[in-house]
């Protein structure tokens, strides 16, 4: 007698005398097939070649878990090959065997498999079958089909809570929380009362909304009926409290878990290295080893992104080293971030490295190396990567194109950066506002003002202040001063408490030499209580960060800096540095404007770094802002006298000092 098996990991098909065997290892017995029609000797044309075209596995009489989701051989059929077989009765459908199909559409996330299991399960004998309906719930949450989700929630009979709170986890998960927050009242005037995983799924979504509002109501909830304590519930509402800035609240919901776990460590991390709070994210990073909990990707993620935000490139070497030695692997979420870290840190060598590396190049992945290459003004590199990328088949979204179009931008790729605009309409790809933005700043570098304007006013958007104030820096650049107003004037109605487009208003006006106008920008800032953000370079040596302000006198080290820039200076003006005093947008005299230059931040962390390297070593530094002519000048001659590469990150991009040139080619 032949008989059909599921087993743990197939389908079998074997006699009777060694059915007992399978069964003794967790088989299940499907269907006999004593009454077929073509007898025993003809079940093995049930995986015959002609069938499974030739497939070994099939013609065995045995289907592997991985030929689960087989398609259909040859002719019209429900589309998956073991549904064929349930049709033609050869093969029994119950309840372990619908189970199986889903769960192995759930964890590939094969959404059009799910469909076609679901649509036979409506004729089967559990169209109706609550267990089966939240089982195909979950499937299609979790495989991103959320409108199919939502119908078959509505035309669901009868509901439980599995029920909401598959259909919330769904909407939380896929970046809907709108959805699944409105689902919380709705469950509740039926009766019903969530459990610790729906309160951790509504935590999550209101930790996606702009405000803490929800987030707050649901804390009041958990207090309400003992969740707190509960680690999933805890750590979800220390998850929503970082993710709303409230790094107080969140450590007071930790420190009340009674039973902690790596979740509550990592959303404790990661909320303060978003807020850039890189140091508390270490301690905690250390902390949370001592008291014998390891890290896991998420872990290594959030202090990668910390050692990003701050171009800490030795720490974020030290945490890769760590990594590496817990046997951690070059999986997606922390080796992107790893990428990422070792782009903004300045070594983008490291980061291709990285990225050849990765056991999988996902969209994000490809996403990061060309922010990496664009930032470092590579933009020959980034199109031919982007190129490279669409060959093998990868869909770009909008923040690739981002990467192209400011690649484009730092290189002043006119023809380039045009057609990518118009590439985004064939993928589907709709133009935000950082595209038009982006768009209007390489317009803008190339001098084309006139062009860069009549773009704006031919958007399919209303312009936005980053629009306008794209256009004032380029006036800014070019020296517009009339043009350079107006925009002005456009982004203080959009945006008044920006001190950034008032500065440049300041300077525009004070390089014309119209000091009255320019007065009139700072009693504009002082009369609305805009305050311009104090400029300032750092450098990072031996693990420690040093910063500084122009004209510095608080560093320790001050008076060996000052006679270090001094040296220098006396050697690249021997070279042909002159001082742009242009820079110096101040009613002084020459030899006080030249004294003003002369203690610029980046120059005073130039200095430090060459007291304090060994020679012959790249030095690395960072600016909150941009950095100004006369500092780019100098370095330059800094570069070739000193032999050495000088890295410099600053609001915009990267450059590369080496034997007196700039990676920038001085567009920038």
């Amino acid at each position: 007698m032949k008989k059909l098996i599921l087993s743990s990991k197939s389908l079998v098909l074997c006699d009777g005398s060694a059915c007992s065997k399978v069964r003794d290892f967790g088989g299940f017995v499907h269907r006999t097939l004593a009454s077929c029609p073509f007898g025993t000797s003809a079940a093995p044309a049930l995986f015959s070649d002609s069938e499974s075209g030739g497939n070994d596995c099939y013609a065995s009489g045995v289907i592997q878990d991985k030929d689960l989701l087989r398609k259909s051989y040859g002719g019209p059929g429900t589309g998956l090959h073991v549904l064929d077989l349930i049709d033609r009765g050869s093969l029994e459908a119950d309840r372990i065997l619908y189970n199986t199909l889903l769960k192995r559409c759930t964890q590939m996330g094969k959404l059009r498999e799910g469909r076609i299991v679901h649509a036979h399960i409506l004729n089967s004998q559990f169209k109706d079958d609550l267990v089966m309906g939240n089982t195909i719930l979950n499937m299609y949450a979790k495989c991103g089909g959320l409108k199919d989700a939502r119908t078959l929630f509505d035309e669901m009979p009868v509901k439980d809570m599995v029920t909401w709170t598959a259909l919330i986890t769904g909407y939380s998960q896929n970046d809907q929380p709108e959805d699944a927050l409105v689902l919380f009242p709705q469950m509740l005037r039926h009766g019903l009362e969530p459990n610790q995983f729906t309160l951790s799924s509504l935590l999550k979504a209101s930790g996606g909304r702009p405000t803490d509002k929800y987030g707050r109501q649901l804390h009041a909830y958990c207090l309400k009926y003992g969740f707190v304590s509960n680690v999933y519930v805890g750590s979800s509402l220390v998850d929503m409290y970082a993710r709303c800035g409230h790094m107080v609240e969140a450590q007071s919901i930790f420190d009340d878990i009674v039973s902690k776990n790596e979740v509550s460590w990592n959303a404790l991390i990661a909320g303060h290295a978003r807020k850039g709070e890189g140091e508390h994210a270490f301690r905690l990073f250390w902390k949370m080893q001592r008291e014998d909990f390891k890290p896991t990707h998420f872990t290594y993620s959030s202090i990668l992104a910390a050692c990003a935000s701050t171009g800490s490139l030795e720490q974020g070497k030290w945490v890769h080293a760590h990594m590496i030695k817990s046997g951690g692997r070059l999986v997606a979420f922390a080796g992107n971030t790893l990428l990422y870290m070792y782009a903004k840190s300045g070594s983008i060598e490291d980061a291709k490295k990285v990225f050849d590396r990765l056991l999988k190049q996902d969209l994000v992945s490809w996403n990061s190396i060309l922010t990496g290459y664009a930032q470092h003004g590579l933009a020959k590199e980034t199109l031919q990567q982007f190129e490279e990328m669409l060959r093998i088949g990868i869909e770009p979204n909008d923040i690739t194109f981002l990467c192209v179009l400011t690649a484009c931008s730092h290189a002043g790729l006119l023809d380039e950066g045009q057609y990518y605009l118009e590439l985004m309409k064939k993928y589907k790809v709709e133009p935000q506002v950082s595209h038009y933005v982006t768009i209007v700043d390489l317009l803008g570098r190339a001098g084309l003002l006139d062009r860069a304007e009549r773009f704006i006013k031919e958007m399919p958007i209303e312009p936005t202040a980053a629009v306008w104030g794209a256009l004032l820096g380029a006036c800014r650049m070019h020296k517009n001063m009339e043009l350079g107003a107006y925009a002005a004037e456009r982004v203080f109605e959009l945006d008044p408490h920006d001190s950034g487009p008032h500065i440049l208003l300041y300077n525009i006006y004070a390089s014309a030499g119209r000091w009255d106008d320019a007065a009139k920008v700072r009693k504009m800032m002082k009369d609305s209580g805009v305050k311009k953000e104090p400029a300032c370079s750092w450098v990072e040596i031996e693990n420690a960060v040093h910063m500084f302000v122009a004209n510095d006198d608080a560093h320790p080290q001050r008076e060996e800096i000052h006679r270090m820039w001094e040296n220098i200076q006396s050697k690249i003006k021997k070279i042909g540095y002159i001082p742009d005093t242009s820079h110096v947008l101040l009613f002084v005299d020459q030899q006080e404007r030249e004294l003003k230059l002369q203690y610029h931040s980046e120059k005073l962390a130039l200095a430090f770094s060459l007291l304090n390297t060994p020679p012959g070593s790249s030095i690395r530094i960072k600016k909150n802002i941009r950095v100004c002519g006369d500092c780019h000048s100098a370095i330059k001659y800094v570069s070739k006298v000193v032999g050495r590469e000088i890295i410099l990150r600053d609001t915009n991009r990267f450059h590369h000092f080496r034997d007196g040139s700039c990676s920038c080619g001085d567009y920038w």
